[in-house]
């Protein structure tokens, strides 16, 4: 193996939610990237300083980590060494990027390394939660036991963001084909339209000479308005990636939002519940356990929050006080967490409180498509009907106009 090192640039986001970058020396991105993850570096992007060009995006490789786990633990729970499942695993139909990481873990678990550490050198796909969580199960010899908590654990997040996405597809392919119609209509038919009334010596009603001003409009200028509309785009992208204010500022206006803010903050504390439940019930400490899910909360505010938990813990402050303190955190969380606490279940009403919200989750789902569909339905057909209508009008009114 080569040892020789190189520079590479990197960038990443800081224990506060900063964007940071610099530069540091590795014998591979790997290196780099798990040295980075020590120093609270989490998502770090790693490529070979002043190598980066102007290139192609390459697709990036993906692995299915709840897969990996649930494959894993049925082959340490029957007796298999891990050597020998990722040997295993490799040869059972995996795609190529599994192959690869397959290959990586086995040669950095051969070299004397723990499969946690060797984990850790691929934060991409295994986060701080899933490497902690297994290095828990390598100290206490439940490492298959851990595995399948995991893939529990994952497999009911990828559900629970397949069901967001799900119920927002048709809502967002109605509107984009209603909106790609409006605009056929104003570019290419409302043209058509004025120059056939083009002849006509009577003036065309006001609603008619509207439309015609705005498809005028519209084709003088489309260029400039989806170039607006693109570097508003990319502005509003970069603000939110790399300033922390506006990023928890469209967080919390995200949250204000009716039904759909109730989903959003439903969905990040299923997250919570769940994470920690899992978390704190193999055995982590519940400090370090607040520590690891705060990166896997799934937005800024809530990483935030989740951190003031821990702080004010390290103060003396029970998890419930801590938790009643933050307004993200809702009065039935609050209180299923003292019982917890105080009756010494509170592995088990953390599960009850995800369960929950995760149910909370579908209603307002189902509640918000309810809402949206009629209401993209009925703003589309007003704004097409109206074009029709208002190419039309002079037709109807025929006999005035000529």
């Amino acid at each position: 193996m080569k040892d020789s090192t190189r520079l590479y640039a990197w960038r990443g986001v800081d224990a506060q939610g900063a964007r940071v970058s610099g530069q540091m020396q590795g014998r591979s991105p790997a290196f780099v990237q798990a040295g980075l993850l020590r120093q609270g570096i989490k998502g770090a992007r790693v490529w070979p300083a002043g190598g980066r060009g102007w290139k192609l995006p390459v697709r990036r490789e993906k692995v299915d980590a709840p897969g990996f786990s649930r494959q894993l633990a049925t082959l340490l729970k029957a007796g298999v060494p891990l050597l020998q499942a990722f040997e295993v695993m490799g040869r059972s139909g995996a795609d190529a990027g599994m192959v690869r990481l397959l290959g990586r873990l086995q040669q950095d678990v051969s070299a004397g390394l723990g499969l946690a550490d060797a984990l850790q050198r691929h934060p991409r796909w295994f986060d701080a939660l899933f490497c902690n969580l297994v290095r828990v199960g390598e100290q206490s010899g439940t490492l298959d036991r851990q595995l399948e908590q995991l893939a529990d654990l994952l497999e009911r997040r990828q559900a629970l963001r397949r069901r967001v996405r799900k119920a927002m597809l048709y809502p967002l392919i109605l509107l984009l084909t209603g909106l790609g119609v409006s605009a056929l209509l104003l570019l290419e038919v409302v043209p058509r339209f004025e120059g056939m009334f083009a002849g006509v010596g009577k003036e065309l009603p006001v609603f008619t000479r509207w439309v015609i001003e705005l498809s005028d409009a519209l084709g003088r200028h489309l260029l400039g308005v989806l170039g607006i509309f693109g570097v508003a785009g990319l502005a509003v992208r970069k603000l939110y990636r790399e300033h922390l204010p506006g990023r928890l500022w469209m967080i919390r206006q995200a949250l204000r939002v009716p039904v759909f803010g109730r989903l959003l903050s439903h969905a990040a504390l299923a997250r919570f519940a769940r994470s920690l439940g899992t978390a704190y019930g193999s055995g982590v400490v519940l400090l370090d356990a607040l520590e690891t899910v705060a990166a896997a909360s799934g937005d800024a505010l809530h990483e935030r929050a989740i951190r003031q938990l821990r702080q004010g813990m390290a103060n003396g402050l029970g998890l419930h006080q801590a938790m009643a303190l933050e307004p993200l955190f809702a009065p039935l969380l609050v209180q299923l967490t003292a019982i917890g606490e105080s009756s010494g279940t509170l592995e088990a009403m953390l599960n009850k409180a995800a369960c929950h919200y995760e149910e909370q989750v579908g209603q307002a789902l189902e509640q918000l498509t309810s809402l949206l569909e009629p209401a993209i339905v009925l703003i589309l057909g007003v704004l097409v009907g109206g074009l029709v209508v208002a190419m039309y009008l002079p037709i109807f009114q025929l006999g005035s106009l000529i």
